[in-house]
Parts: C-alpha cells; structure tokens; sequence
C-alpha cells in the first residue's frame, strides 16, 4: 500500500490494486512446463525466486535479537491468526504465512487491467492452470507502467495497481511480506483469511467467484476472531468500516448502472457524444462523493479513488471483488455458520459453469 491507510481505505486498495497476483503464479508455472523465454513469463519466475529467497521462518525471526519490537508483535499476531484459521475456519495452514520477507519495497507487484473505452467488459488474460483472469500481474512498476500505456494506445480505459499482499494458492509457501505485516489487527487478519481461503479452493478462469468468496470468507472471519478475543470495541469499528465501504461501493453501483446504460446507445450517437457523457456521469459520481463526504456518510479516504483517474478499469476491478460477496454471506448463514459446511457447500459448485454458479448463488449471470 502507498502507506499504512486506515483500514476502510485498506478494503478499497484490496479492491482497486488486489491482493492477488495469479497471473504470476501461471507465469512461474508456465516456465516450468514450457522453458518460454518471453520477458513476461521470465519476470514472474524472477520475481517469485527472489521472494522466496528472501523469506526466512518466522520463529527465526522471532528470535533475531535484531528484530524490532514492532515487528515481533505482529509476527506473534500473525501465528495466532494462523492457528485461528485453521482450528476455527478450517482453512490450510500447512504451507502458508510460515516464513517472513522483507522485499524492500512498498508493493509486491503491481497489476494492469483494463476495459474498453465504452464497456465495462473486462479485457482478459488467458494463463495455464488458473484460466482467464481479469488482470495481469508484474514484479516491476515499470514494466506494467508499459504494458498499460500500449493498451492506452489501443484504445483501453487503463489502471495499474500497487498490490501489497501476493499468494500461489498454495503452490509455494507464501510468506508475510513487509508490505502488509504492520496493518491493524482486523486488516492484518482479514488479509490472512481471504489468502489462506484462496488455498483451500480456487476455481479456474472464474475471478468473480473466487475472489468474493475468499472476500467474504475473510470478512466473516475476522468477526469470529473478534468475538472470540471479547472486543467488542473492535467489532463494532470494523462494522462501521464494512457499512462505510457498503456506501461507497453503493455509489460506484450506481455509476456502473448509468454508464451501462450510456454504453447501450453506442450505436446511435457519435464518440464525442459518449465521451461527453461518460466525462459527465463521472463528474456525477465525484461530486456525490463530496456530498457524501460533507454529510459525514464517509472520510477523505477514498479520494485516490474518485481523483481524476477514475475510469472503467477500476469499475470493473471492484466488481471483480464485490459483486458476489453478499451471495456468499448469505450461504454462510444458510450453512448455520458452519465452516466446513460453507467451504462445501462452495466446493460443490466447481463442476458448474459461471452462469450456473451465480444462479446457485440467486445472482444474475453477467460478464
């Protein structure tokens, strides 16, 4: 993250940039079955090396009479939030979150996605083993700095996204990294929970899907860990933050619903008519941001967000994540808050297609 952001700022930036970077876990595979040469591919491979170079086991660290008080600490946390996960939440721990790395720099990777000028269809990259994903990944800000200003040139509404949290669901021992181990508590361990449910069960070429689950197992799971500790406290600021974020993702909604509807006429009006429009209806968008901001409904957190690039890209980026969250709470609950129960009753629906799952879900089938 550019810094360590209040913790409703932190769920947007899980949105916006995204935690994972599995373009990169195919990338590093792909390299080992096929020896490709491209810059791509040998980057991820690079990338990941030098990640696992650097990780050293956390009891190591821990006791490393060099290791500061502060990192310590949250290394503790981390162990204890393992150990919830997998007593509690029946999510594997076996290779996860066992080793620390301090890569020496803010980001893990940055991401690039990207959406027609007027769409807000995805563009897509097909990779071995994790299928289509809406994104593509890089261990180096400058090489997706390129990678976005050619699809700029070919017309596409772009955003890269400094990514704090990486995973390989599961495929190496993934390590806490220096970019995301000083969060607070509740972000720390919904970090944990949403990677290490990604490690349980990952549908291929469906982004959507998994990652509102692992979204929504996350949330759920930093709420039984809070009421396990008795904090009260705790609980109810990490509900006003999920209620906060509920408003904005209400707005951006909305904003997705009007330039839909823009994108609809296509045919009948000329390109500048469309991009008049579409400056207007995000113009819309920010100006009921401020709105909502003077009414006290949200901070000035977000305001990265609605600044000047805002744009179909990180519409598409947040519906990736969020679409389908509140389907799979509502399983949660139908399951009787039982966690294996949950995880099966998700794992059941892998035969199906997309359509069939968000139907599963009583969601609408969309792209």
């Amino acid at each position: 993250m550019r810094r360590p952001l209040p913790h409703r700022n932190h769920r947007m930036q899980h949105a916006v940039c995204l935690t994972l970077s599995l373009v990169l876990l195919a990338a590093v595979i792909t390299i080992t079955v096929s020896c490709s040469s491209s810059h791509f591919y040998s980057q991820a491979a690079q990338g990941q090396a030098d990640m696992l170079r650097r990780a050293r086991p956390i009891p190591k660290v821990l006791a490393d009479p060099k290791t500061n008080a502060k990192l310590r600490s949250q290394l503790e946390l981390v162990q204890e939030l393992r150990t919830f996960a997998h007593d509690q939440l029946k999510l594997p721990t076996n290779k996860q979150y066992k080793n620390y790395a301090d890569l020496g720099r803010k980001f893990a990777v940055w991401n690039v996605y990207a959406a027609p000028e007027f769409s807000l269809k995805a563009k897509t990259w097909r990779y071995p083993v994790v299928g289509s994903l809406k994104y593509r990944g890089f261990f180096s800000e400058s090489a997706a700095k390129e990678e976005a200003e050619e699809l700029r040139e070919d017309g596409y509404d772009v955003m890269v996204g400094g990514v704090r949290v990486y995973s390989t669901l599961g495929w190496f021992s993934d390590p806490v990294l220096n970019t995301f181990v000083n969060d607070k508590e509740s972000q720390l361990a919904e970090t944990l929970f949403h990677e290490l449910t990604h490690a349980r069960f990952f549908v291929s070429g469906d982004t959507d899907f998994n990652e509102a689950y692992a979204t929504a197992s996350g949330q759920e799971g930093v709420r039984q860990w809070l009421r396990s500790k008795g904090d009260t406290e705790g609980l109810k600021k990490y509900e006003a933050d999920l209620l906060e974020f509920g408003r904005i993702l209400a707005l951006l909604r909305s904003t997705r619903a009007k330039l839909e509807a823009l994108y609809a006429q296509e045919d009948n009006l000329s390109e500048k008519d469309m991009r008049l429009r579409k400056t207007a209806v995000f113009d819309e968008t920010r100006a009921e941001y401020e709105a909502m901001k003077r009414r006290g409904e949200c901070d000035s957190s977000y305001d990265r967000l609605f600044g000047t690039q805002l744009n179909n890209a990180r519409l598409t980026a947040l519906a990736t994540y969020y679409d389908l969250v509140p389907a799979f709470h509502r399983l949660y609950e139908e399951q009787g808050r039982d966690w294996e129960k949950f995880h099966q009753a998700v794992e059941a629906m892998k035969p199906l297609t997309k359509k069939g799952r968000r139907e599963k879900l009583g969601m609408p089938a969309t792209e």
